[in-house]
């Protein structure tokens, strides 16, 4: 079914994560008929990682439920996989890319969907210790779950989503829970003061400690190398059986800085997700991509800018261009709370609270420039986010009054 005319026809991805995934898929779909390869250094297949620190690492979801596809699809699709495989080198002049065990690839075109990695933590024997985590991959949820008892004491360092999705998984295992967060409130990039303080207020309803404004200045070792305790700058320090390391994530670009390609934050692409080289592109998480919001350049972590951008190269590798121009959205789930944001808050100067953050469990937080809606915070309410994703689409102007309205369905402010 699949032409395997010349090598130098091949479509080659680096990366087999969600981005990686989604354009292999959307390549077959936009008509693609040339031979694709794959290369993912995970010896699995291509699978979701939001679940890692929700669904999967509570143990209510198995690795077989988080594959993106069945793995059977890539051979029926004539995609050509190769897990546990790592590619060290890009020749862009000779256009191949060479792989660990010195095979090289040939390619037509070539996708970076290398993602990113969890920022370290410096300081000295932390790397050793066998009970200091990150979360980015199913061996890391594998090495970290048999921790996860009851009555075993969780510090977790970073109070943004996987710090805070961690701790709600902890919890309900019943780990005694500690977060610390160097800023003065959690999600303190991402949201408002008021969804930060209900936040807050939600996991200490679960039982779970959070010191804002508490810097971290090192840690107690046992003999065999694991950590025993946290140490505060404020002198104080914290038992642990377990350590979670939450402080962000670093692109993925060292590769593309080798092979000559520009780096800015991410791999620069423009709005057809094409490099400087018009053979190259790159997709999802490691890139730095055109803001068409705000202006400027920005990067993105989320599967739907993943799987839009993905969609986007697929495109125009198969000669229909169309640019990326999706509003980002995100989400994440903590304990029976599910948070959905659409648009980015950036440099809003009116945040409207539709609803209550101090008591219950619902409310949306709108973020607004101009009067017009940028961006908002939408908590458990799947009908309000629908709405609230087409008010930020259409960049309208509503009032802050008519936002607060409860009798007012937001349906009605389009």
């Amino acid at each position: 079914m699949y032409n395997e005319r010349t090598s130098t026809d091949r479509v080659v991805v680096v990366g087999a994560g969600q981005a990686g995934a989604d354009f292999v898929a959307a390549l077959r779909m936009a008509g693609h008929q040339g031979p694709v390869t794959l290369v993912g250094e995970e010896p699995e297949h291509p699978y979701a990682r939001p679940p890692l620190s929700k669904a999967y690492l509570s143990g209510k979801a198995t690795a077989e439920d988080l594959h993106l596809r069945p793995p059977a699809m890539y051979e029926q699709q004539g995609i050509d996989i190769r897990t546990g495989t790592r590619v060290t080198s890009v020749d862009r002049a000779a256009r191949h890319v060479v792989l660990a065990d010195g095979e090289r690839l040939p390619y037509g075109h070539l996708v970076l969907a290398t993602g990113g990695r969890p920022r370290r933590l410096p300081a000295p024997g932390l790397d050793e210790a066998p009970n200091v985590h990150y979360l980015r991959t199913l061996a890391d949820v594998a090495a970290m779950r048999p921790r996860f008892v009851p009555g075993a004491r969780l510090v977790v360092v970073g109070g943004g989503y996987v710090g805070l999705e961690v701790a709600a998984v902890a919890r309900g295992l019943g780990l005694t829970v500690t977060v610390l967060e160097a800023l003065p409130r959690v999600l303190a990039r991402v949201t408002a003061p008021q969804v930060s303080a209900f936040y807050q207020r939600v996991h200490a309803e679960e039982g779970v400690d959070i010191r804002v404004d508490t810097a971290v200045t090192g840690f107690a070792f046992a003999p065999d190398g694991a950590v025993t305790a946290v140490e505060l700058k404020n002198g104080e320090r914290l038992d642990a059986d377990v350590v979670l390391v939450g402080i962000g994530l670093v692109p993925d670009t060292e590769l593309a800085e080798r092979s000559g390609l520009a780096v800015d934050n991410g791999i620069v692409v423009d709005e057809y997700c094409r490099t400087a080289d018009p053979a190259v592109f790159a997709i999802g998480d490691c890139t730095s991509h055109p803001c068409g919001e705000h202006g400027g350049r920005r990067r993105l972590e989320s599967v739907p800018n993943a799987s839009e951008q993905a969609r986007t190269a697929a495109a125009a590798i198969a000669g229909h261009p169309a640019p990326y121009t999706a509003i980002p959205w995100f989400w994440s789930d903590q304990y029976d709370v599910k948070l959905q944001t659409v648009g980015l808050s950036t440099g809003h100067d009116e945040v409207v609270i539709r609803g209550t953050t101090e008591t219950g469990r619902s409310f949306a937080a709108f973020y607004l420039k101009d009067g017009q809606v940028r961006a908002a915070d939408v908590v458990c309410s799947p009908r309000d986010f629908a709405a609230a994703r087409k008010l930020v689409g259409a960049r309208a102007r509503v009032s802050a009054e008519a936002l607060r309205d409860l009798s007012v369905p937001l349906k009605q402010l389009l």
